[in-house]
């Protein structure tokens, strides 16, 4: 999820200066995060209660996994040409991912109450919220996780295929708990890395716009996957 293109820059500014730009910024990030989940909460209603685009979804598992696997074509490609893209390009790819992923997200709509949808959310918002947030007040240096963290979610990821095939309870658990964490920790990691690489004096420029929209895809993605995963536990079928 991190980008070279947003490194500091040395500048002589005051710390009131860093801190008041740095809070613009972030409440810039948080705004496009909001409204990326947006799109996909509305596009995920409007999907699942069209009989015609779920029979296209579900009665076509070609079309349901060309969908998984455009929307990992997005992310690639906004990583891949976030530097050369402009703010408005990189916003359209942001808000078309994050439709994307609404249509693909319309299946829970289908399967499970809203209750359970709607309460899951909630806690996935308490609980991300205040670990960003702690990410952003906090003095320690939370780098020293990153390693840690990018490796349990490898090991997350390996052990989730590889019980595809075993169908153990176990794994499936074991995972659970263990994803909550890593997204937990990324949720702080993340947000504290975001501020410390915004470019202090360039903002409301192209640039500052770009580096918003990255923000808001790395803390959007945490967010979707921590609601996933709490989702295996609190989730409820209709």
């Amino acid at each position: 999820m991190n980008n070279p293109m947003f490194e500091p820059r040395a500048q002589p500014f005051s710390a009131a200066q860093v801190a008041e730009e740095n809070a613009a910024f972030m409440r810039k990030v948080y705004a496009f995060m909001a409204a990326g989940l947006g799109v996909t909460a509305v596009t995920s209603m409007l999907v699942a209660s069209s009989e015609t685009a779920l029979q296209i979804i579900v009665g076509n598992r070609l079309v349901f996994y060309g969908l998984l696997f455009g929307e990992l074509a997005m992310v690639w490609t906004f990583s891949a040409l976030a530097r050369k893209m402009s703010a408005v390009g990189a916003g359209a790819l942001f808000f078309s991912y994050a439709l994307l992923n609404g249509v693909t997200f319309a299946i829970i709509f289908l399967l499970y109450t809203r209750s359970s949808i709607a309460s899951t959310f909630a806690v996935t918002a308490g609980t991300f919220g205040a670990m960003s947030g702690y990410g952003y007040v906090t003095k320690k240096d939370l780098s020293g996780w990153g390693s840690f963290l990018i490796m349990g979610l490898f090991g997350v990821v390996i052990a989730s295929v590889v019980n595809l095939f075993l169908g153990s309870p176990m794994i499936y658990w074991m995972t659970t708990v263990f994803g909550v964490l890593v997204f937990v920790g990324l949720a702080a990691y993340d947000t504290q890395k975001i501020k410390n690489l915004n470019i202090i004096g360039n903002a409301g420029t192209d640039e500052d716009h770009k580096e918003a929209i990255h923000g808001a895809l790395v803390l959007y993605l945490d967010f979707i996957n921590l609601f996933l995963l709490l989702f295996r536990v609190l989730g409820r079928r209709r």
